[in-house]
């Protein structure tokens, strides 16, 4: 009798373990889930500043038309793609040439005294760099939370449990090459 109360309690536990284990793993999974959503947030409201600042510079800056069209273009592709957790990579690589481009036409804007001194531009290139800073914000979140979930599904015995219910990690979001290295300003203003 005593034999088959201590089974019972030694099966509740590792089932209670186990279980815990599971919950820990999905939660960790819906936490980069929400980091991924709060990159998307701040990432649409790049995309949607982004005409306006073109619109105004398009004003002054013909010659950097082609820049400004590149712009356009790769961001009709982002909002093209669905906001969901399938797409993180598609996004990321597009959202990487989005910010360099960008990134040279804030830099192209110093050639143009005229733009510079534009008040709605001015404003606009404010709301840009405070954007930019909560992308940058919600990417170290992302970051957090998909380094927990690595971790948890690379772990014994956590990765047991997550090869079985098929959580998988997921890659971080990083810099590309070209966002590592440093703008060249000069060569924007020839």
């Amino acid at each position: 009798m005593v034999l088959l109360i201590a089974s019972a309690i030694i099966a509740v536990i590792i089932i209670a373990w186990i279980y815990g284990m599971y919950t820990s793993l999905i939660m960790k999974r819906n936490k980069t889930q929400e980091a991924f959503s709060a990159i998307d947030v701040q990432l649409k409201k790049r995309y949607d500043l982004i005409p306006n600042i073109l619109t105004i510079a398009q004003k002054y800056m013909d010659h950097e038309r082609g820049l400004m069209e590149e712009v356009t273009k790769l961001r009709t592709q982002v909002m093209g793609i669905p906001s969901n957790f399938e797409n993180i990579d598609r996004k990321i690589a597009l959202d990487a040439q989005i910010a360099q481009k960008m990134g040279q036409i804030m830099v192209a804007v110093e050639n143009y005294p005229q733009v510079k001194a534009d008040q709605t531009m001015m404003t606009a290139m404010q709301t840009y760099n405070e954007v930019e800073e909560h992308i940058a914000a919600a990417r170290r979140f992302y970051n957090s939370a998909a380094n927990e979930l690595k971790n948890a599904v690379e772990i014994f015995p956590s990765s047991l449990i997550a090869r079985m219910i098929n959580v998988k990690a997921v890659d971080f979001f990083k810099a590309e090459e070209r966002e590592r290295q440093a703008v060249n300003a000069s060569d924007f203003l020839k």
